[in-house]
């Protein structure tokens, strides 16, 4: 049942539609009503792909999958906005309460050179799988599962490095870096693991190789203006930017 607060509001889209990367792309009008402010951002596109179906024409095309905020796949620019005007949220998390009757809505996919459009509002991120291939695991013997002590974990890194762990790769720091950037998103998937002792046999090849991959995938250079860290959907702090400045520089000696 919907709750008391509900409210039914029209809105205008502008949404950005593109067959291809090969094609050209353009903002396309649409004229939606009635949507519920209780709805999430998606199941507001859903409705919107219904009414263009019954009208004949293509669906928009966007990523999906858990809308739980976890697998941040839901990569939309909402008003400018990577993942829209909410912080910590992401497209799957975010409410229709956040806007209001008549407001218009452009929504577009993250832009970046590294991220090519596949459709519609979809993004190629596999550079992303390419940089956390490049180094992004440990080394260590399989078999039956140790001791929980038998390896003691500071638990102010612990604590680091399971908020590095956070990121969901979505990369929503690349779209609102002016230099589409991916140095957050590289830094925080170096730092989870240099900050813990399991990580450290590959610590010094690791910075050094997922560096180099996130630079050979066109991703630009970070001036420190930390857009980043205020679009990202779990707060990421641009501290582990500088860590990860800190673990390439040690590399290097």
């Amino acid at each position: 049942m919907a709750g008391s607060d509900e409210q039914l509001i029209n809105l205008n889209l502008k949404v950005w539609r593109q067959p291809g990367c090969a094609v050209e792309g353009e903002l396309i009008d649409y004229r939606i009503e009635k949507v519920s402010t209780n709805a999430s951002f998606l199941e507001m596109m859903d409705q919107l792909n219904e009414q263009i179906i019954l009208q004949g024409n293509d669906p928009v095309a966007f990523d999906h999958d858990c809308r739980e905020g976890i697998c941040g796949m839901c990569s939309m620019v909402i008003n400018g906005q990577a993942h829209g005007p909410e912080r910590g949220t992401t497209t799957c998390q975010l409410h229709m309460r956040s806007f209001k009757n008549e407001d218009t809505i452009v929504i577009e996919p993250f832009r970046a050179t590294a991220f090519p459009i596949v459709k519609d509002l979809v993004v190629d991120r596999s550079s992303f799988d390419r940089i956390q291939s490049s180094g992004g695991f440990i080394s260590v013997d399989t078999g039956s599962a140790a001791e929980a002590n038998s390896i003691l974990v500071n638990k102010e890194k612990s604590d680091e490095a399971f908020n590095a762990a956070a990121c969901i790769g979505c990369g929503a720091c690349v779209a609102s870096c002016k230099n589409s950037s991916a140095m957050l998103f590289t830094a925080a998937k170096v730092s989870h693991l240099s900050l813990l002792p399991q990580g450290e046999v590959e610590k010094k090849q690791r910075a050094l190789n997922m560096v180099a991959q996130m630079d050979s995938e066109g991703f630009g250079h970070c001036t420190n203006e930390a857009e980043c860290e205020a679009a990202c959907p779990k707060e990421i702090s641009i501290q582990h930017i500088a860590r990860l400045n800190r673990e390439f520089a040690k590399s290097l000696i």
